[in-house]
């Protein structure tokens, strides 16, 4: 794909990763704005690399506007001032592996240096016990894993300088609905963007409120050590920088229930198996994607203003109510 798209995908190898004396690259791929300031949105997938769902969905749907920039001029001006960043494929050795770490064993997602405020669940949350069991972080004086680095690095050039950062990693797995998540992972406490969070979710509910997402702060399923995510939007310096990471948690469990053989493979846990089920995955999520496109790029329209105190209180007591 980036052979065929460009110079209109633009491409960097963020850091390479090695498997059996091969070096397996990590790419970062962009779309749009090539100016400093412009308001980014990330998509990001394969943290864990046996959900290569994420993968699948992200890399459909950055194919799909590939294509469409080759005759939507929509789509094109569009992206004069939005800059569009994929990394579909965070953990390549861990997708060939079919495992939930990486190369190291090491979950990327309990990688972080951050320590939840509260008792995480066993095992789940995250733990130094031994690479052996998932959910391994790692040993606890080791850097992040590189392409954990590599992720946090890529963000963080980008957050330095948009004034608006919003993000999407894709998983599955968990639960019989799909759900979108926003930090905080380690603490029960509301983040200081909440405002902002329940805008974006008013907006999403508003436009297509018959799209059936669970929309909830991931502390009200579990807590978890090392979230990297987590890691990003508090080392973030906001400096009237809005940044908000989303992840995408598709439902699993759905796919297993209408073909039960699925618990038979680690891989059927995670991902749908029959070729239909597949396709019809990779759609389900397009309408919501395009919705982040549109909402980054209008962002100003519907941020609450920082200048109004009393408009972002209101926002914040109604998230309040909702969530916590």
């Amino acid at each position: 794909m980036i052979n065929r798209a460009s110079p209109v995908l633009r491409s960097e190898v963020l850091t390479t990763v090695s498997y059996h004396d091969v070096e397996l690259p990590v790419y970062a791929c962009y779309l749009g704005s090539e100016a400093l300031d412009a308001p980014v949105l990330v998509f990001t997938g394969g943290v864990h690399g046996v959900e290569r769902i994420g993968c699948q969905v992200v890399l459909a749907f950055m194919e799909t506007l590939v294509q469409r920039l080759q005759w939507d001029h929509s789509l094109i001006n569009g992206l004069d001032n939005l800059r569009l960043l994929f990394i579909p494929l965070v953990n390549p050795v861990g997708v060939i592996l079919q495992t939930r770490a990486n190369g190291s064993s090491v979950d990327l997602m309990r990688n972080a240096p951050v320590e939840a405020e509260h008792r995480v669940p066993l095992f789940i949350g995250g733990h130094r016990l031994t690479s052996i069991l998932p959910w391994y972080r790692g040993k606890k004086e080791a850097p992040m894993e590189p392409e954990a680095q590599a992720l946090c690095q890529a963000l963080t050039s980008q957050l330095q300088h948009s004034p608006f950062t919003l993000s999407l990693d894709v998983h599955s797995g968990y639960g019989f609905f799909d759900r979108l998540w926003f930090p905080l992972a380690s603490s029960y406490r509301p983040i200081e963007n909440l405002p902002e969070i329940y805008a974006l979710y008013d907006l999403l509910e508003s436009t297509y409120p018959n799209l059936d997402y669970v929309f909830e702060p991931q502390s009200r399923q579990y807590l978890a050590h090392g979230d990297l995510w987590d890691y990003l939007y508090l080392n973030h310096a906001q400096n009237g920088q809005v940044f908000l990471p989303l992840t995408l948690e598709m439902g699993s469990w759905n796919w297993v229930k209408k073909n039960p053989s699925q618990l038979l493979s680690a891989v059927g846990l995670f991902n749908p198996v029959k070729p239909h089920r597949t396709q019809r995955v990779l759609r389900r999520h397009t309408i919501l994607l395009e919705f982040f496109i549109r909402a980054a790029r209008a962002h100003e329209q519907w941020l609450p203003k920082i200048s109004k105190p009393s408009s972002r209180e209101q926002l914040r007591q109604q998230a309040l109510s909702l969530w916590y």
